[in-house]
């Protein structure tokens, strides 16, 4: 039977990434992959065409769906809005809608690129950590949270950080089952000698593995201290696993010890194995339309799609292998761009990508 992708454009350079990841589909369905593309909205997109940044019908087409492909939302157009019709609670609810609690983000320095990272080769040549970064629950989600005013006119704004057990035992096992099929290392990052709440984490961390996964190694670490460790030695790191906050700071910064932000992928899994997959990086307004965009985090995130969500290893491992060939031919986006490269845009190097399947 064929899978169905929901393929969610969104804002700024959205559209244009997407749409080379879609080629990259259409030319293995050509080979005999099963998939079935629908389009939806979601973002600043869809606020402009339904005054919502997730309509329903994008919900219920996303639950249909096996898999989900987004682009990016957001930018200063929708900055003015009140924050309920913002791009961002677009992505925060089709999240929370599919129960999308696991998030996967990989951090590869690609031997090709050692040059263009913010640290010296040495220190982080060869990296290949995940980051698994819970993702519904959190001070992102917590209740209470607003803005206030005291009794003394003071505003006051609020947030809070609250995790139960059940949903720390599940990412825990998310991220001890990645660690399992890499070097059985697993970091667990939290703030556990102020916050109570990731005082339970640690204690629920170390449960989980004793009794359901000794054969991996854990580790604890604060997230201050870790954040330190991924610029002081990155390479430490096989597999960390930390809460919706910390994973979202500490995976920004590992990105960029590879070079671009634009070449990383993302995963977004459920307790079913259905996944959203998006590049971690932002909407990059200040460069939408002008094709210059890096389509290769998305192209990434389609390979993780097909190894996640879809059951095609093999069909991933040829993309990630057409993204290294291409690397090899010296092309090049301009925010990956250095001496002797051939500089290449958007639609140019999806085409390159296709060419090398």
């Amino acid at each position: 039977m064929s899978k169905r992708i929901l393929v969610l454009p969104g804002d700024g350079i959205g559209p244009e990434i997407v749409a080379e990841a879609v080629k990259v589909l259409d030319r293995l369905a050509g080979e005999g992959l099963a998939v079935e593309l629908d389009e939806g909205l979601v973002g600043g997109a869809a606020y402009d065409a339904v005054g919502s940044p997730l309509p329903e019908a994008t919900v219920a087409m996303a639950k249909e769906a096996d898999a989900v492909l987004l682009g990016a939302v957001g930018g200063p157009k929708w900055e003015p809005l009140d924050i309920a019709l913002r791009p961002e609670k677009g992505l925060l609810g089709l999240r929370a809608e599919l129960g999308l609690f696991s998030n996967l983000r990989p951090a590869i320095l690609y031997p090709q690129l050692a040059d263009a990272s913010s640290l010296r080769a040495e220190i982080v040549a060869g990296l290949d950590l995940m980051i698994v970064r819970e993702l519904t629950g959190g001070i992102y989600f917590g209740q209470p949270r607003g803005v206030r005013t005291l009794d003394s006119g003071e505003r006051q704004g609020f947030n809070t950080l609250v995790y139960a057990e059940h949903e720390i035992e599940r990412i825990v096992r998310s991220a001890c089952e990645i660690a399992m099929k890499r070097g059985r290392r697993l970091c667990s990052v939290d703030k556990a000698n102020v916050l109570e709440c990731t005082e339970l984490w640690r204690e629920v961390a170390t449960r989980v593995v004793a009794h359901e996964y000794p054969e991996i190694e854990l580790s604890h670490m604060y997230v201050d201290n870790a954040a330190m460790q991924l610029v002081k030695w990155p390479k430490q790191f096989d597999v960390m696993v930390t809460t919706n906050m910390f994973g979202d700071i500490l995976s920004d910064a590992a990105a960029m010890l590879t070079g671009s932000i634009g070449m990383l992928p993302s995963a977004s899994l459920n307790e079913q194995g259905q996944g959203m997959y998006e590049p971690i990086h932002g909407s990059a307004p200040d460069i939408a339309g002008k094709g210059v965009a890096n389509p290769l985090a998305t192209i990434l995130s389609v390979a993780m799609m097909l190894r996640y969500s879809l059951d095609e290893p093999a069909m991933a491992d040829r993309i990630e292998a057409a993204v290294n060939s291409v690397l090899d031919q010296e092309l090049r986006t301009p925010d990956i761009m250095s001496e002797g490269m051939t500089e290449v845009d958007c639609m140019g190097m999806g085409d390159a990508v296709v060419a090398a399947l």
